[in-house]
């Protein structure tokens, strides 16, 4: 059963940097991995994501800021999250992608099936 677990997240002021950390477990195979957020009131939206060959894609509004990355080896997802805003608040989730493919991402929810249980990140004014 595959597992991914999340960390890293906290409170920092506006202008500030947080990496976030997901540690997979329980799978084989090169899956798509993404992060996602969900703030408040809000529906759930793609940040970033990075196929198995290391092609990346981000929401538009982290463009420049953040910075998806992977450690094989380690079994590891990262984001790098610099310039933090107040929108940025949120709970982000880590996910695992339905296919494989070496080019594949996305940052369409409907497109994973496996997710973690968030951590809160809080940038304040």
């Amino acid at each position: 059963q595959v597992q991914l677990l999340e960390s890293g997240g906290g409170s920092v002021q506006a202008g500030g940097s947080l990496r976030l950390s997901c540690a997979a477990s329980g799978y084989t195979g090169d899956y798509c991995v993404g992060w996602f957020r969900q703030a408040p009131g809000k529906e759930r939206e793609g940040v970033a994501s990075i196929s198995s060959g290391g092609r990346t894609t981000y929401a538009d509004s982290v463009k420049g800021r953040f910075t998806i990355s992977k450690d094989n080896a380690k079994n590891t997802l990262y984001l790098q999250m610099n310039s933090l805003k107040p929108e940025d608040t949120a709970m982000y989730y880590c996910a695992m992608a339905r296919w494989e493919g070496y080019v594949f991402r996305s940052l369409d929810e409907k497109d994973y099936n496996c997710w973690g249980q968030g951590t809160q990140v809080t940038v304040s004014s």
